[in-house]
């Protein structure tokens, strides 16, 4: 009887070792149930590229209801699982460890997923987000339904609870990083947060801050905070150059190698100038550009413009001056696109104007030919 006992135990101590097999770091497997898939029917992990269309990047055959992928990874990622049959996919976190996926072949977006602290976190995270956006959907529709049959007084009343609701939506994935923030998934959910049009900058900072320790963790972490900190950067130089904001100042060598200070020639009004000798629009706009500077120079307006020349063209550039009679303040720091004062003003094209009041303010942007003209004229008529 003892040996019988001794042969069971030994049995299900190998099948328990099989059933839950022992993960190396960096190694991970996806166990998914998919009930009624025939045998050899695919399914696919994948990712959204750049135009949000999934690219496969691993595919497995079904086996008795079940698909198994299995791999190493050096950070933990969204992935999206697919399955051929199945309409739609399903997204989770693909990270060190076992996760095991029950698909619900009539609604894959609501499958059971079981995995790890990230997996947990993401379940949790998209449970909730949903919960509010429903809150937040059904409270849209009681408004219009209200503004159907002029209700005035429960329009006004579910306009305030549907701002306040909206408010509390676009926050919360900022409040769930503050919670996670010791998880690869609140590094995850942050840079996918930068897709949404209601991302809030000043939150974002925060989170970004926050979650120094986990960009640290590993090389692919170090690559995302990496895109979320230059993304930072370039949403800064867009709000610092918004209209109403001050104009950065800025100082660079004049053509005879002195440097000058936006601040230094700032008049009733101002216009910052964009271009390069090799830009033909700029070219073609300039002598617009001088007709506004004679007619209204005497009366208070300043030009520097700012050349994005490359390093070997400092000739082309003062020739370029010279030839299209641009008698006003010159700057350069001969850097092509890579010139500091481009990146201050987050100027991606050319020519790119940027005309300023008395105090230093941004009052229009991106104005040529007569639009210029009529901007000044009614700044300083």
């Amino acid at each position: 009887m003892k040996k019988v006992l001794f042969a069971l135990l030994v049995t299900l101590f190998v099948f328990s070792c099989q059933s839950e097999p022992t993960m190396a770091p960096g190694e991970y497997q996806v166990n998914v149930n998919v009930k009624g898939i025939y045998n050899g029917m695919r399914g696919h992990l994948g990712l959204l590229d750049t135009r949000n269309r999934p690219v496969f990047l691993d595919t497995a055959m079904a086996v008795n209801e079940q698909l198994t992928f299995k791999g190493t990874i050096k950070s933990s990622s969204f992935r999206l699982l697919s399955i051929n049959g199945v309409k739609g996919n399903l997204e989770f976190i693909l990270e060190e460890g076992i996760t095991n996926i029950e698909v619900y072949s009539d609604s894959i977006h609501t499958s059971k997923i079981e995995g790890g602290a990230n997996n947990k976190a993401n379940v949790l995270y998209t449970s909730e987000a949903r919960s509010r956006f429903s809150d937040l959907k059904n409270l849209r529709n009681e408004l219009r339904a209200s503004r159907s049959v002029n209700n005035r007084k429960r329009f006004d009343s579910l306009t305030d609870a549907v701002n306040s609701k909206t408010n509390e939506y676009n926050s919360f994935i900022y409040e769930f990083i503050d919670a996670n923030k010791s998880k690869d998934f609140a590094l995850l959910l942050l840079d996918k947060s930068l897709q949404s049009r209601e991302e809030d900058l000043d939150k974002l900072k925060n989170s970004y801050e926050l979650l120094n320790d986990v960009i640290s963790r590993n090389a692919g972490n170090r690559l995302i905070g990496q895109k979320i900190g230059t993304y930072i950067l370039q949403q800064e130089a867009v709000a610092n150059v918004n209209i109403g904001k001050v104009a950065p100042d800025f100082s660079a060598p004049t053509p005879d190698g002195k440097n000058l200070a936006l601040n230094d020639i700032k008049g009733k009004a101002t216009i910052i100038d964009f271009w390069a000798s090799w830009c033909g629009p700029c070219r073609r706009e300039n002598p617009n550009v001088v007709k506004v500077y004679e007619k209204y120079h005497d009366k208070g307006l300043e030009i520097i413009s700012v050349s994005l020349d490359r390093p070997n063209q400092k000739d082309r550039w003062l020739q370029a001056i010279e030839k299209d009679g641009l008698d006003w303040h010159h700057v350069s720091n001969l850097q092509y696109w890579n010139d500091p004062i481009a990146r201050l003003y987050n100027v991606k094209g050319i020519p790119a104007m940027f005309v300023l009041d008395a105090n230093g303010k941004i009052v229009a942007k991106k104005l040529r030919g007569q639009a210029l003209e009529n901007q000044i004229a009614s700044m300083l008529n």
